[in-house]
């Protein structure tokens, strides 16, 4: 891992266990979302803790740095472009690069995750994507991948005109799966042969155990499934032990400071597992539980901005309404009472309310871009509401808004919502649970998801734009409101390969202009997050990214 932390420490006894029942070195890692799935790249996979989980499991020829940028993995191979006319990239796996269960890393595991995020792989039925991917970003603008199936070289050939800006973050981490696994639940002798043949019987039943086969719950995980590539792989997963990591004995790299990780979900009593010495790292939004006694505490704001995804079916179908309920929502309070430092002790946190969806708040072209939203939407206007329900025809909807429960600070934001649109006639209503996700809206059972980019449940977002703007591309997976629009499809296509500031500054303001309108999401502001170290802890870097504080686990020493 090129910015892998030097230490010239070693841990000298255990962590994260009482003495005398585990001698292993451990460091308990706690995180504000579930993980339930292996696979960090499906729709509730993304909007998961997979990617705050496993960066130091599932390794790529990229992860996600503390500033937000995608930063080179030579451990895995190398990534260089091939001069010519259309964006070629190839990529040299390294020569001992080699999963956890003895099979080496091949040119296979980039052809699967081209073939599951492209979304060109369609059913005959009803034309839609055999892959429950959350996007397509730079994947969909790749024409071809030659593999020679079972070899570590493979050349990846772009659309003419297609130069993905950030192609960097293509293959990285999380993103490169087993190919090998897939192929033996597939019942294929290899998956290259059957994607480059468009075996459609073949490549189904590749995409039914991509989609589905990498879930697990505690108690319940067939770890036989989940070989690694990184220092670490999963060893265990109960519910009184936590997600357990154990140091990877066929990694190849510089072996990991700490033998063993033992994650802690959504869901995990925080001030008991302090108290019982399970816990030495928390990376979790602000507001919510938090250890007790002999932590640092730092906040920072997240790249992912907290924000409203609207459904466009059901009772929120007409734009009216959508523009009716944003009217009424107080996103200067809001961003003043739990986005800034009013809540709790999230002092300093955040950038203040965000204006624009197709841009990032701390980029030059944000304050024009941002611009055009020209102060709406600020402070709740009841009249407009009224008016726009009118307009729609529409009388006391009610509105239904759904994210993963337990969250304090997102049910003060439900609740100052529901206080601000009642009296325009707007009954809203928390709709939470314990097993939200956001597909939750495809499904139709809530009206509105309350999370952070591309509707991810805890951390999120990166220095690209991309996760934030493919989830309002229609047919992406993370678009998970169904918005369509034929203009911002193009928007977001474009922008991903516009190397013009000038250029990129008209067709997004353009496109917030159609996105204030149309409303299938209202921004709020950065989400606030805090970093919790215990006191001992060496090397825990907050990262403001979907990657999490975990992105460099593998560095971490806990002295005693």
């Amino acid at each position: 891992m090129a910015a892998g932390l030097a230490a010239t420490v070693t841990v000298a006894t255990a962590a994260g266990c009482s003495a005398g029942e585990d001698p292993v070195p451990s460091i308990g890692y706690a995180v504000d979302n579930v993980v339930s799935t292996y696979n960090a790249r499906t729709v509730d996979g993304a909007a998961s803790g997979a990617r705050q989980a496993f960066p130091r499991v599932q390794t790529g020829f990229s992860y996600l740095g503390p500033e937000g940028e995608a930063l080179s993995d030579n451990d895995i191979g190398s990534a260089s472009v091939v001069p010519g006319g259309a964006l070629t990239v190839r990529y040299v796996i390294a020569p001992q690069a080699v999963y956890s269960d003895g099979v080496p890393m091949t040119c296979d595991d980039l052809v699967l995750a081209w073939a599951a995020e492209s979304g060109r792989f369609v059913s005959g039925a009803d034309n839609s994507s055999l892959f429950d991917a959350a996007s397509t970003a730079g994947y969909s603008d790749i024409d071809k991948v030659d593999c020679v199936t079972g070899t570590k070289e493979a050349t990846v050939t772009f659309a003419p005109g297609r130069s993905y800006l950030d192609w960097r973050s293509l293959f990285g981490a999380t993103a490169l799966l087993p190919a090998h696994i897939v192929a033996r639940a597939a019942n294929v002798p290899n998956i290259v042969d059957p994607i480059n043949t468009g075996d459609l019987g073949a490549v189904s039943r590749i995409a039914d155990f991509w989609n589905a086969g990498w879930n697990f719950a505690p108690d319940a995980i067939d770890t036989s499934l989940m070989p690694s590539n990184g220092p670490y792989r999963v060893d265990s997963y109960t519910a009184d032990g936590g997600l357990v990591l154990v140091a990877n004995d066929k990694w190849w790299g510089v072996p990991p400071e700490t033998e063993r990780i033992v994650i802690w979900p959504k869901g995990t009593d925080i001030p008991a597992r302090s108290e019982a010495g399970d816990l030495e790292v928390v990376d979790a939004g602000a507001g919510g539980d938090e250890p007790t006694g002999g932590f640092d505490r730092t906040d920072f704001p997240s790249m992912g901005v907290e924000q409203l995804t609207f459904a466009t079916g059901g009772a929120l179908s007409p734009p009216a309404v959508r523009r009716a309920l944003a009217s009424c929502v107080p996103r200067q309070q809001l961003f003043d009472e739990v986005g800034h430092s009013g809540y709790e002790k999230s002092v300093g946190t955040g950038s203040g309310v965000v204006d624009a969806r197709l841009v990032q708040s701390d980029t030059l072209l944000y304050p024009p871009v941002a611009a055009t939203a020209a102060g709406r939407y600020r402070q709740p206007d009841t009249t407009a509401s009224s008016s726009e329900l009118r307009a729609a025809g529409v009388t006391n909807p009610t509105i239904r808004i759904g994210y993963l429960a337990p969250d304090a600070r997102r049910g003060d934001i439900v609740e100052t919502i529901a206080a601000s649109c009642g009296p325009a006639g707007i009954n809203v209503v928390d709709a939470s649970s314990a097993q939200f996700s956001p597909s939750a809206l495809q499904r139709g059972e809530v009206d509105v998801v309350l999370g952070s980019a591309a509707s991810a449940s805890g951390a999120a977002g990166a220095v690209s734009d991309a996760a934030a703007r493919y989830s309002l591309r229609g047919g992406v997976g993370s678009n998970v409101g169904g918005y369509d629009n034929g203009r911002v499809n193009a928007i977001v296509d474009q922008l991903a390969v516009d190397t013009s500031d000038a250029t990129s500054l008209a067709v997004a303001t353009e496109g917030e202009n159609i996105l204030w309108n149309d409303m299938p999401s209202l921004p709020l502001f950065n989400q606030p997050r805090m970093l919790l170290v215990s006191d001992g802890m060496k090397n825990v870097v907050a990262n403001p990214t979907a990657a999490g504080a975990g992105w460099n686990m593998d560095r971490w020493i806990l002295l005693r």
